[in-house]
Parts: C-alpha cells; structure tokens; sequence
C-alpha cells in the first residue's frame, strides 16, 4: 500500500475531492515547486508539512469559489507562464488570437516595429508580442492605469528572458503613458467592453476579476470611443489598430472605425466562429 503522504497518493486523494485529475495536479505542482518531468519523478516521495498546507489552502479557496487561475497565482498564455492574481484579469483563449493577429502584423514589418499593447493587465498581450518577435528591432510599450496592473506587468517581465530587454512598461490611461514623438507600426488593446449591468457577465467573473478591467459604460463601448480616434494620432502611416471585442460588437466597431477613417476594416472571429477581434489600418499618407 502506498505510503498515504507520498505525492502519488496525495494526488489521488485530491482528485477525490476536486473530481478532476488535471486540476489536482496543477495545485500539487504549485504546492510542491515541480512541474513536468520533476513532478513525475517525485511521486513515490514523502511530501513536506508545508507543501501540505500549501496544498489545504489553495484546495480551501478554490472550493469556496475563487477562479483556478487566481489559487494556482499564475496561469498559461501562448508561451508565456504568466503570474495573476486578483489585480489583473484571467488571460483567456480568445485573447491569444488577438495577441497572434498582432504578432503577424507587427513581424510582417520588414526590418524593425514598434508596437504598443494598451490596457495591458498582466502584459499578457504585450510581453507575448516581445517574446515571439525578433530580438533585434523590436520595440514594445506596455501601459495600463491601474498600479496593480503595472505591478503584475513587471513582475511577468523578468519572465521573457532577453526580450525584456524590449519592453517599457509605464503607466498611464491609455496613451497618456506613451512618450510623445514615438509612432508606431501596431497598437493592439484588450480594454474594458463588457456593459454596466450586463447580465451576460459570469458571475464568478463579476464577484472575483477587477472591474476597472471589465465594464465600460452603459453600452460597454466607452473605451473604444477613446482608443479608436486616438490611435489615428500614434499609429505610423499604414499602421494596424487591433482590439479585441465583445461578441455583439462587431457591427458598432465596425462603424466607429470607418467613421474615424480607418482603412481595411475587418472584424475577425474567435474559435467558436463569434466576432471577437477587430483590425483596421492607419491612412497612407
């Protein structure tokens, strides 16, 4: 019989309560500091107190209703291992697609880019656009209001190796933290567009993620009205806004692109086939 503080049975036992092996693992790999292979190897060893309340602690809070991503404190995005909490929103799927669009457009630049990711939370978006573009040429100005936010942002820096070497993080209310003079080949943004007293929103998503992150007035395009006649001044001729939205808000952005002259307007789908990004192009003077 297994010895019952060995990780393996550990492991079971917290797949009992929890019904859901993956998930049992991930907090065990947090509890214990293992990941991967080193977690395998580990499992017919003895575990620590310690890494036993470690573990009763992040079981206690993720049974009472706080979202996976925030127990674990860190959570994947693309490539990245992104550290999260409560200060910053949960990255999601749909937003990998966002940041892949704007990873294509700004690597299409032939020799170098300057890109600014806008609302950037944890730096999911932006760090993702320094770390899979070129080392060389590359610039990326990551920005968000909330001091929490910037705090989390950096604190995810360190986590891109060279390619922060790239990077400038400030804050600031969308483009107010970006140094005057500078232009830039892409801006991508997943602001705020979910509408006050939307009755769409999760519930876990309103009672647990920031709300500065989520709601964006009466009709969830407050944001929008800011960034899209804005970006026209920042954006290099030719330049590409890319923006994630709401699944109901293609048509409006649609429209409030065009009406502010941007060429190529486009409102591309998410995985479930629902409008989810938005990409339109800077006038060529």
């Amino acid at each position: 019989m297994d010895d019952p503080l060995t990780l393996r049975s550990l492991w079971r036992a917290t797949t009992d309560v929890l019904g859901n092996r993956t998930e049992a693992r991930w907090i065990w790999e947090v509890a214990t500091a293992l990941d991967g292979h080193e977690f395998d190897d580990a499992l017919d060893e003895s575990v620590t107190e310690r890494m036993v309340q470690h573990h009763d602690a992040m079981v206690a809070r993720y049974r009472a209703g706080e979202p996976l991503q925030y127990v674990l404190g860190r959570w994947g995005f693309r490539h990245l291992d992104l550290a999260i909490d409560r200060r910053v929103l949960i990255p999601r799927p749909e937003t990998e697609l966002v940041a892949e669009v704007a990873i294509e457009l700004a690597a299409a630049c032939p020799e170098s880019r300057v890109v600014a990711d806008l609302g950037t939370g944890s730096g999911a978006i932006g760090l993702s656009l320094a770390y899979e573009l070129p080392l060389d040429g590359t610039r990326v100005w990551l920005t968000d209001v909330s001091a929490d936010a910037i705090a989390v942002a950096r604190a995810n820096l360190a986590g891109i190796g060279r390619s922060a070497r790239n990077v400038r993080v400030e804050q600031g209310s969308w483009f107010d933290a970006l140094p005057s003079g500078e232009r830039f080949d892409v801006i991508v943004s997943n602001p705020p567009y979910v509408a006050v007293g939307s009755s769409e929103l999760d519930e876990s998503v309103r009672e647990w993620e920031p709300e500065l992150a989520l709601l964006a007035g009466r009709d969830g395009l407050e944001a929008y009205r800011v960034i899209v006649p804005g970006a026209r001044e920042w954006l290099r001729p030719g330049g590409a806004l890319v923006l994630e939205i709401g699944a109901d808000q293609g048509d409006a952005l649609r429209e409030m692109l065009t009406a502010h002259g941007y060429t190529g307007v486009e409102i591309r789908p998410d995985l479930a086939g629902l409008p989810r990004i938005a990409v339109a192009r800077s006038v060529v003077v």
